[in-house]
């Protein structure tokens, strides 16, 4: 990116979600707060997500991180497009670490790429591409790691590389991200001090 170019977008990023496009501004939860109390509402389309029959029977055992290929509101706009059928649990903000909930925790996003990692895993993506490594901002690692902790302590996930994992982890999955610049042992440290 040019750096004219990323100055204007950290400076039209750094607003609150009023900076946001009205497909992607954030609306009031359907059920109260999001499940993750530093999050705004911004949800998915309900064609790009699975409300389980059962929600109760849901076990959560995995967190898939994951790298968009693409800027945050962006992202956002695809998982609120019925036609694109994808989404993820979270979005995480590369400029200030701003995390916006698209699909609540006890529906099933199609992030994974393989239904039954999309059912027992929690998705993350983070703006950005594998390859430009400007995006894995100090501020961007911190408020994902909190996140990430956050939902392994409510889920009673454990925090390592077994059970947080790349996208490109998962069995089929034909993606490449997070990608190589992606810092593991930072990652999992913040993830385990995170308060």
């Amino acid at each position: 990116m040019h750096r004219r170019r990323f100055i204007r977008y950290a400076a039209t990023t750094m607003g609150a979600a009023a900076v946001l496009p009205s497909s992607v501004r954030a609306v009031a939860a359907p059920k109260g707060p999001t499940d993750y109390g530093a999050a705004l509402w911004v949800p998915a389309a309900p064609a790009n997500y699975t409300v389980p029959s059962r929600p109760s029977e849901r076990r959560i055992d995995r967190v898939v991180i994951h790298v968009a290929q693409q800027l945050f509101t962006p992202t956002a706009g695809i998982f609120r497009t019925p036609s694109k059928q994808v989404s993820a649990h979270y979005v995480v903000r590369s400029g200030d670490g701003h995390v916006a909930q698209c699909v609540r925790e006890k529906d099933i996003a199609w992030h994974a790429g393989n239904w039954s990692w999309n059912t027992r895993s929690i998705g993350i993506e983070h703006e950005g591409w594998v390859d430009r490594p400007e995006f894995f901002t100090d501020v961007m690692y911190l408020r994902s790691a909190g996140l990430t902790a956050d939902i392994c302590d409510r889920h009673g996930i454990p925090k390592d590389r077994e059970h947080i994992v790349g996208h490109h982890e998962v069995p089929g999955s034909d993606h490449t991200d997070p990608g190589v610049h992606w810092d593991w042992e930072r990652y999992l440290r913040l993830v385990r001090d995170a308060a």
